[in-house]
């Protein structure tokens, strides 16, 4: 299994942080609220940080993974799970998907 599992290229990495941002972008929409709104919510400095992450550049750090799902209303653990899986894909095959015979 582990010998089937490739690099991610540049070109798929980018193509997954944007397919991220936009989820995390109809998520925050879906609570009403706004790149201002999520990142007073969130304590963050500068909305512009969201703004990064929904246009595919750059990662929520991990150790801000529960306060991003709580104030996403999302569980915590679906939540980490949906990033590892574009944050680390290769990670998340290994851990989450069924071995194939």
């Amino acid at each position: 299994m582990l010998a089937e599992l490739h690099k991610t290229t540049p070109e798929e990495t980018r193509e997954q942080r944007l397919t991220l941002g936009l989820w995390l972008r109809s998520l925050r929409e879906h609570q009403g609220l706004s790149q201002r709104d999520l990142a007073e919510i969130l304590s963050l400095d500068y909305y512009t940080f969201i703004s990064q992450l929904e246009n595919g550049r750059g990662k929520i750090p991990a150790h801000r993974y529960v306060e991003w799902a709580h104030a996403l209303d999302q569980d915590p653990k679906s939540f980490v799970r949906t990033l590892l899986q574009y944050y680390e894909p290769m990670t998340y095959k290994v851990l989450f998907e069924e071995e194939q015979s």
